[in-house]
């Protein structure tokens, strides 16, 4: 019997991950399958898992990469201090849970960087945007958080003025604004006030280009969006499985 791996999240419809890594096992002669799996609500990811008792690891995307740590018996060190998971290994009856999103994000942004680079500002504060953060503190770059909703010593987007744009040179979307379908939204930022200094970095690919980072492009900023960083944290959870698994690479 194919190993069984997959991927939880609402919605699941364009999700990169089942095309992905048909062709990667296909690529590696490796006897397994990878499947989207559609919950409502995480409350069903019980019941995922007692209808699929073969599962050997799942990704994890939104809006559950917080919200499923209940469900799992342990934690890499590195997920419990992010406090998001979007790797899970299942290994003699237990289950896992790692962060590969630091990964792939760290590794397409890092040669990116420039010396004006050393502020950033992070729309979004869910799972995803809490593995930019902990990549950030990482690399030394100060960050802000920007929310829709006032809390903490978040900014709102009403708050958000040519001056602090400014100061903050990169800027990272971690929110959902712009994805297929909704192609036309954007972040409610002050735009003009981005200049060439800037680099403006979307998680999303799909579209591969956003409002986001059209808009930045357009006053001559750098733009990256999230289809490398996907890949890579793809890899890097595959790595993770084929050591538990023990498969040669």
């Amino acid at each position: 019997m194919p190993a069984l791996f997959g991927i939880i999240g609402f919605p699941l419809a364009h999700s990169f991950s089942p095309a992905y890594f048909k062709k990667k096992f296909a690529e590696q002669n490796t006897d397994a399958v990878y499947e989207p799996f559609l919950l409502n609500s995480i409350e069903e990811f019980p019941a995922l898992l007692q209808a699929n008792p073969t599962i050997e690891g799942l990704n994890v995307t939104i809006p559950y990469k917080e919200a499923v740590l209940p469900y799992l018996d342990e934690l890499d060190n590195v997920a419990a201090e992010i406090g998001a998971v979007n790797c899970i290994v299942f290994k003699n009856g237990k289950t896992k849970g790692y962060n590969t999103d630091i990964i792939g994000f760290e590794q397409s942004l890092n040669p990116l960087l420039q010396p004006q680079h050393t502020h950033a500002m992070i729309l979004g504060t869910g799972g995803s945007s809490k593995a930019v953060a902990y990549v950030l503190k990482q690399l030394g770059i100060a960050y802000q958080f920007v929310s829709r909703v006032k809390q903490n010593n978040y900014l709102v987007y009403e708050e958000l003025t040519p001056e602090i744009i400014d100061r903050h040179k990169l800027i990272i979307n971690t929110t959902s604004l712009g994805m297929y379908p909704s192609m036309e939204s954007a972040p409610a930022l002050p735009y003009n006030a981005i200049g060439a200094q800037h680099l403006l970095y979307d998680l999303i690919y799909n579209p591969e280009e956003t409002v986001f980072l059209t808009r930045g492009k357009d006053q001559g900023a750098a733009i990256k969006n999230g289809f490398e960083m996907l890949q890579l944290q793809a890899d890097a959870s595959w790595d993770i499985w084929a050591i538990g698994r023990n498969i040669p690479e």
